[in-house]
């Protein structure tokens, strides 16, 4: 909270962070000769050990659609690019289209077809499957948060692992000022490093497992309450829920309680420096200096309770 009233920069994750981080299925695109319940069905076997928002999502939509979703084993989750498992004796991937690509002849798809959507391409080791196209909406309360901190003269980025079109469309309707995409989890910490000049005081604000290095990275790393834990022990600061809102308002406290501090010490240290000449000539009755002192630390303490009923949006 000390170092917060000094925040040049804020950087922004995107999913869970100024989106709801509640993804929906928008759309299912089977390649040829493969059905959208084969598609969904492998694509669910892969990603229900997974507690990623997206894979949560896709879990559903097979759910909702009752497919029926055959067993996977030997899970693997690899941060910032997707999943395998092993299902029906052959490994699935689930994932960036670049990682899916990686099993033998699966064709890398690129940018994803609806540029409001995230792109999910799924594939085996003898075929590509086709995507799932995901849509996670904005917060609310997101714009009203980028807006107070363009007031306060705080540059704001998007940092994301999603596709350049998506992270553009969500930097490009919350007034962004920078967006960077398609960056993995380290490349995020580069991305601190690369902001970072003297004088200046970075805060990243995420609320992922993938976010954990750039918290730690960043000056001031702030997570959301509602995010994974180890974000929340990474971070020096955890807003109290989901509202991006709270990013400004930590900022404002932060200012508002280094303001309280110099008033405090200002009339401890003016009340010292008039006291004492006054007590050393022997004008000051013991019994006024003892109760002189109590009145000043009744004086800070009130003066620092005032933090409870600032305005500090």
């Amino acid at each position: 909270m000390e170092r917060a009233h000094e925040i040049s920069t804020v950087v922004f994750d995107k999913t869970g962070t100024l989106t709801e981080g509640k993804p929906a299925v928008r759309s299912v695109q089977p390649a040829p000769g493969v059905s959208r319940e084969e598609l969904l069905a492998t694509a669910a076997a892969v990603e229900r050990a997974s507690e990623h928002p997206l894979a949560r999502a896709i879990v559903a939509a097979a759910g909702d659609g009752g497919f029926s979703v055959p067993p996977a084993k030997q899970f693997e989750a690899e941060v910032g690019r997707g999943a395998r498992a092993i299902v029906g004796g052959v490994e699935c991937r689930v994932g960036k289209s670049a990682y899916v690509a990686e099993l033998a002849g699966q064709p890398s798809s690129g940018e994803p077809g609806d540029p409001e959507a995230t792109s999910v391409s799924v594939g085996s080791n003898d075929r590509y499957l086709g995507r799932i196209e995901l849509a996670d909406p904005v917060r609310a309360t997101a714009p009203e948060a980028i807006e107070r901190l363009g007031d306060r003269g705080i540059e704001t980025v998007l940092l994301s692992g999603d596709h350049q079109a998506v992270a553009e469309r969500v930097g490009r309707d919350l007034g962004l000022e920078r967006v960077i995409a398609g960056i993995l989890p380290e490349g995020k910490v580069d991305a601190i490093d690369e902001m970072a000049r003297p004088g200046k005081v970075i805060a990243m604000v995420g609320d992922g497992l993938n976010d954990a290095p750039a918290l730690a990275a960043a000056d001031v790393g702030i997570a959301m309450g509602g995010g994974a834990d180890v974000a929340m022990e990474t971070a020096t600061i955890t807003l109290m829920g989901n509202d991006p809102r709270g990013v400004p308002e930590a900022i404002a406290l932060s200012r508002a309680t280094l303001r309280i501090i110099r008033q405090n010490l200002f009339w401890a240290f003016a009340y010292n420096i008039l006291g004492i000449p006054v007590a050393a000539a022997g004008l000051l009755n013991p019994m006024i200096a003892a109760a002189a002192m109590a009145a000043s630390s009744v004086l800070v303490v009130t003066n620092s309770l005032r933090l409870r009923t600032m305005t500090i949006s």
